[in-house]
């Protein structure tokens, strides 16, 4: 494994040992030598594993650990330059034999053995530094998702210390009041601004035409975050790349007629707002902004003038902070040991009630074996002189450092690789799975893949609340996530004292640079590095501004991760990025590129024998991909014609896309040899050239296939399209476009969540559904309903817990009793047209719904009077007020007509 505080030890010495196998027997002078250097560097990993577990360190030693990792990295890349010429990249039978005969020339010869007495010396001059340590070795269990951290974040308003600002600011923001109003949440980092504004908006929106919930960052580009917030409003698309007052006067003219409510999250500049606020009309309709920052002058300037407010957030009061801090370690203070009452006082104190401090500390204590008296001691010592009423971001910092000190050390290291992302990016799980693989940090562990071991890794921080939960499948599992700013202020210092991550915002951060630069994120706007810049040494390189200005491949010789977003608007229209040169990184391990409809890409890439993930969104790609037989996630565009010869990639576990239509019947067969693959993206339609037969016999071969999504661009799925025998372990399926419900999802034992559009829709097509036994997540959207009312009936649907059902014209749904026990989230998308009595089309039998939560309505009412809207919601309501459980409603009116493809692109795959 990679780590933050070895190094590539590990894997450097992985690689001396294959120099010292019985394929190089005959060159005795080399394992000799190789043997000594491995040796040597092994105790020096073992000194640098301990040093990683000393909290402070003399200047000496620490020097020295910093020389030992660096070091590391050198010797890595002189190895691998000698396997690369010596040919291991062949892995073709009789190999090593050439490679002897290739070493008896005297210039192979006299080449190998200088860079070996050049590893020898480096090793030999540290070494002789500091005298060697003792062994230490850290293990780390195998853990799921603690629920108490999904809990936390379904029920914010639950929140200790949050119902009393959520009402105040309730009550003062949905009086009648028509004056646009506007309100300024201030405070520190880590006191909750972000939760409050996110409750408030979350129990106001549905009074509201439209809203949206826009972050902030330090340096904002402020263009990118009005075309954000006019896809929120849901007319962006066509917007993207205008200039500044066109989005400015596209957002007025969207707003100029409706009443809405909007989040600024976490405001740092009033220039910035000055020019964010002309977005904004005060149309005199009970409008509302809310403004997060922890500037208090920049919040007193969002409020200037008449119907505005300023919220100061204060830290919880001691009451509250015990609340919070035992009820997440014991469930409740009663239940805390006697032993542990004086030191949990103690260390609240250290936290000064900052919510943020007291969610980190208590999940550190809670992940702990046991409740062990000498460790809450040990970590109420380790937060030092932090003073309980004046908290600093170096005290922050300081609280957050004892969390992040108390991780194993491969977490640590995935816990830093964040820094990698910009702030405010949303993370998705598996994409940030395959770049902890593809950098080295994730080890096999038995029994299980090493996608499993990293989402495990995943699921730990999210236990030890280092990671925020932003998508929760049902199943209670986190899609997708971010970091807090206050984490990562964290990540971001911990990573340039350990030389992890060098994160370049300006030309003069990597001027002067001390230390080589092993990962980069370049955030550099238009600016270029100087050309004096040395990128040999980097491994990973991301750039996420959309800049043109990276530097030339030719650069790079050892890079791992090749991660680039370019913007349409930076590239001039007569411009080609050239990235051939990615063809000759052959350590190349992981790229993605967006943004690359004018990249020049290489034509060739099978040099690239390392390579496991290729994620692009241009228009063509390398014909010879199919000779990457290693590669493990292929996410290329729908295009006229793969290259041939797919049926090789034995290794493919993730395939985005494949379209059928422009595949041969080659191509479609060997779908099937793809044995390994757990996630397929498929597009098909009807065309006499298409082989069904081939195409299901090829799905039916797919036994490890748990994911999979099937389209059909224009025209409905062919009905000759079947998964019968399905795949055995196929748990979500998305099905778009398709005339019925086919009969052999009835088939489908083991799936979990199921979206499903359809032309037609009857009470048997219901009746196939509500037969499935695992399904807990129901997308179901329809043309037209072939029956007047369509009953769900008793003992039917028995694991679900979450429906979507939407349809142009929604029959009466009759939910009978004892119907979907489970059900915990209910959607219903209706259209107002044509409701011309209060009960038409509205549900019956809510209330049998026992353990339902929240219910979702959205309205579409493009094309009705405005007596047919009224009458619409009223229904809604009162059919909803039967409940007696009084589930969280949100009732939610768009100028559209609700249909059958209306969550068509809501699918979020796992990318």
């Amino acid at each position: 494994m990679v780590s933050a505080s070895t190094g590539v030890m590990n894997s450097l010495l992985g690689k001396l040992a294959t120099l010292m196998g019985d394929e190089f027997a005959k060159l005795k002078n080399l394992r000799n030598e190789v043997k000594d250097i491995s040796n040597e560097l092994s105790s020096m990993k073992d000194a640098l594993e301990c040093l990683a577990d000393v909290d402070e360190l003399d200047i000496q030693t620490a020097r020295w650990r910093d020389a030992v990792r660096e070091m590391s990295y050198d010797i890595e890349d002189i190895v691998d330059d000698f396997m690369c010429k010596i040919g291991e990249k062949h892995k073709k039978s009789g190999f090593v034999h050439e490679i002897i005969q290739r070493l008896k020339t005297s210039k192979d010869r006299h080449q190998i053995a200088g860079q070996i007495e050049e590893i020898k010396k480096l090793v030999h001059e540290t070494s002789e530094r500091r005298e060697r340590y003792r062994l230490n070795v850290l293990t780390s269990g195998n853990l799921a998702v603690d629920q108490r951290v999904v809990a936390l974040y379904e029920n914010a308003s639950k929140r200790v210390g949050m119902e009393g600002p959520t009402n105040e600011l309730v009550s003062w923001l949905e009086d009648e009041e028509k004056k646009l109003k506007i309100v300024s949440i201030v405070g520190f980092g880590g006191l909750g601004k972000t939760t409050l504004a996110n409750e408030v908006y979350r129990k106001l929106k549905g009074e509201f035409h439209c809203g949206a919930f826009v972050p902030m960052s330090q340096k904002p580009n402020i263009s990118k975050l009005l075309h954000s917030l006019l896809i929120q409003l849901g007319c962006g698309q066509s917007f993207k790349d205008c200039e500044l007052n066109v989005l400015l006067d596209q957002l007025r003219e969207n707003l100029e007629n409706k009443r809405y409510i909007i989040i600024i999250d976490d405001l740092w500049d009033v220039s910035a707002w000055g020019i964010i606020r002309c977005a904004f009309p005060e149309n005199d309709l009970g409008s509302r902004l809310i403004v997060t920052t922890r500037i208090k002058n920049v919040g007193e300037a969002c409020c200037l003038g008449h119907h505005k407010r300023i919220l100061e957030m204060k830290p919880l009061s001691e009451e509250d902070s015990r609340k919070l801090f035992f009820d997440r370690i014991f469930g409740s203070e009663e239940a805390c040991p006697g032993q542990l009452r004086d030191v949990s006082v103690e260390i609240l104190k250290k936290c000064g009630g900052l919510p943020l401090a007291i969610i980190s500390i208590s999940s550190l204590l809670a992940s702990g074996s046991s409740h062990q008296n000498e460790r809450w001691k040990h970590v109420w010592n380790s937060l030092g002189s932090v003073s309980d009423t004046n908290l600093s971001l170096e005290a922050m910092r300081q609280i957050l450092n004892l969390s992040y000190k108390n991780l194993p050390h491969h977490l640590k290291t995935c816990f830093l690789y964040l820094g990698m992302f910009p702030e405010d990016y949303i993370i998705e799980r598996t994409v940030l799975v395959s770049l902890w693989i593809s950098e080295g940090f994730v080890s096999k562990a038995r029994g299980q893949s090493l996608e499993q071991t990293g989402t495990c890794y995943f699921n730990e921080l999210v236990n030890r609340s280092l990671i925020q939960p932003v998508f929760i499948d049902t199943d209670g599992s986190v899609r997708l996530c971010k970091v807090h700013d206050m984490l990562l202020d964290l990540i971001l210092y911990k990573s340039g004292e350990e030389n992890f991550i060098t994160v370049v915002e300006s030309p003069e951060d990597i001027i002067g640079q001390l230390q080589k630069t092993r990962r980069m994120n370049l955030n550099l706007d238009g600016a270029k590095l100087p050309e004096n810049v040395s990128m040999s040494q980097v491994r990973s390189f991301a750039s996420w501004r959309g800049s043109v200005n990276i530097p030339s491949l030719t650069k790079f010789k050892y890079l791992r991760v090749f991660i680039a977003k370019f913007s349409s608007s930076s590239v001039d229209d007569n411009r080609k990025i050239d990235l051939t040169g990615l063809c000759k990184l052959y350590l190349l391990r992981h790229i993605e590129i967006r943004g690359c409809s004018k990249c020049q890409l290489p034509q060739q890439i099978r040099r690239l024998q390392k390579l496991e993930t290729f994620d692009i969104d241009g228009s063509c790609i390398p014909m010879d991909i199919f000779h990457l037989t290693g590669l493990l996630c292929l996410n290329v565009p729908y295009i006229e014609r793969l290259p041939e010869g797919i049926g090789k990639m034995a290794s493919l576990q993730r395939l985005c896309r494949f379209d059928t239509l422009y595949s041969s019947l080659d191509s479609i067969k060997g779908l099937g040899e793809l044995t390994n693959l757990s996630t397929l993206s498929l597009r098909t339609r009807f065309s006499e050239d298409v082989d069904m037969d081939a195409l299901n016999t090829s799905l039916g071969k797919l036994c490890n296939l748990k994911w999979l999504y099937i389209s059909s661009p224009k025209s409905w799925i062919p009905e000759a399209v079947t998964l019968s025998p399905p795949p055995p372990n196929l748990a979500t399926l998305h099905i778009v476009k398709r005339s019925r419900v086919p009969s052999w999802i009835g088939e489908l034992y083991n799936l979990q969540v199921l979206t499903l559009s359809v032309e037609k829709l009857d009470k048997d097509d219901v009746g196939i559904l509500a037969q499935l036994p695992a399904l807990i997540e129901l997308t179901l959207t329809f043309s037209r309903s072939l029956e007047a009312t369509i009953a769900i009936y008793g003992k039917s649907f028995t694991a679900l817990k979450k429906f979507d059902v939407s349809g142009d014209i929604m029959p009466h749904l009759t939910f009978q009793a004892g119907a979907m026990p489970k059900l915990q989230s209910l959607f219903l998308g209706l259209n107002a047209r044509g409701w011309e009595q209060d009960d038409n089309a509205a549900p019956i039998g809510i209330e049998h719904l026992l353990a339902l939560e929240k219910i979702d309505v959205g309205i579409g009412y493009r094309g009705a009077t405005a007596s047919e809207k009224r009458r619409a919601e009223s229904a809604i309501r009162i059919a909803i007020s039967m409940h007696p459980g009084h589930p969280h409603v949100i009732i939610k009116c768009w100028d559209t007509v609700i249909g059958p493809f209306f969550f068509e692109n809501a699918v979020i795959g796992p990318w």
